[in-house]
């Protein structure tokens, strides 16, 4: 797994992988920052999913999360938003294809065979990263975050998988995609017209349908309210209904004056990793 990139970071290391993906059939790459107890210790690992047209790069060198990740002992896994090469299906518009991947597995052509991206989060990435920081990384100790379409990554697979991660933690993210012009758009061609299989990538669905919400990972949402997408693309108002309704751990923070910018993320990534830290350790004591 070659090593393209490392830098140091408040006493830990920021580096760049890239590898060839059994489930999505690429060359994929991504960053991980480790900190500095990684040297002497196992430490638990927060996953960060990006927003549309972004790669791994744009959390690592715009939210700033690596002073509090240093702080709190935490690594950070930030990988691709999607499949990429020349063989790798695509669209000529910002919010469909390469970077655009809404993290499903697609069933459909010509997607379904590199836009595998659920199963390349859960499944294939964590196995890689252990192959090579298995003496750094406590994988019984994870939580994942992520940021608009990667928001909505996070919580469709914290929701889906819920004795994996013990909490998580979503910047702006797109809370109902079955209800909303990105989701009605990316939907029908990953998955195709049966609007039954888009349930199991809609957070308020996901909450709504739990066997039992107590067994589901607390949430916290971090939402600007001078974003230009929140009435018609992302609709916190719809997750916080559905949680009030079963009694799902939801919080929602609305910040007046924020947008949809990593200005905004560099803002709150401290607090919200704060409270990724404080979920795992109480998820291990108990």
């Amino acid at each position: 797994m070659p090593l393209i990139d490392k830098h140091k970071c408040f006493g830990g290391w920021q580096l760049r992988h890239t590898h060839t993906s059994t489930k999505c059939q690429s060359e994929m790459t991504f960053s991980v920052y480790l900190p500095p107890q990684a040297e002497s210790e196992e430490v638990p690992v927060v996953y960060w999913l990006s927003g549309l047209t972004c790669n791994d790069q744009n959390f690592v060198n715009k939210a700033g999360a690596q002073r509090a990740a240093s702080q709190l002992g935490l690594a950070l896994v930030a990988p691709d938003t999607s499949p990429r090469g020349e063989d790798v299906p695509d669209r000529d518009q910002f919010d469909l294809g390469q970077g655009a991947s809404f993290y499903v597995n697609a069933t459909q052509d010509p997607w379904e065979t590199h836009y595998q991206m659920y199963d390349y989060i859960v499944q294939d990435l964590p196995g890689v990263v252990a192959s090579e920081y298995q003496q750094s990384m406590d994988f019984d100790r994870e939580a994942i975050a992520g940021h608009s379409m990667g928001g909505h990554g996070a919580l469709v697979i914290g929701l889906g998988e819920p004795q994996r991660y013990c909490a998580v933690s979503a910047f702006s993210p797109v809370c109902a995609p079955t209800q909303v012009p990105w989701g009605q758009q990316a939907f029908p061609l990953y998955l195709g017209d049966d609007q039954t299989t888009w349930a199991e990538y809609d957070a308020c669905e996901l909450i709504r349908t739990a066997p039992d919400v107590a067994e589901l990972p607390p949430i916290r949402v971090e939402q600007g309210l001078d974003d230009n997408f929140l009435e018609e693309q992302l609709r916190p108002d719809l997750l916080e209904q559905v949680a009030n309704d079963t009694g799902a751990d939801v919080q929602i923070n609305r910040r007046a004056g924020y947008d949809h910018s990593y200005f905004f993320i560099a803002s709150f990534i401290d607090e919200q990793l704060t409270f990724l830290r404080g979920e795992i350790d109480r998820s291990t004591e108990a």
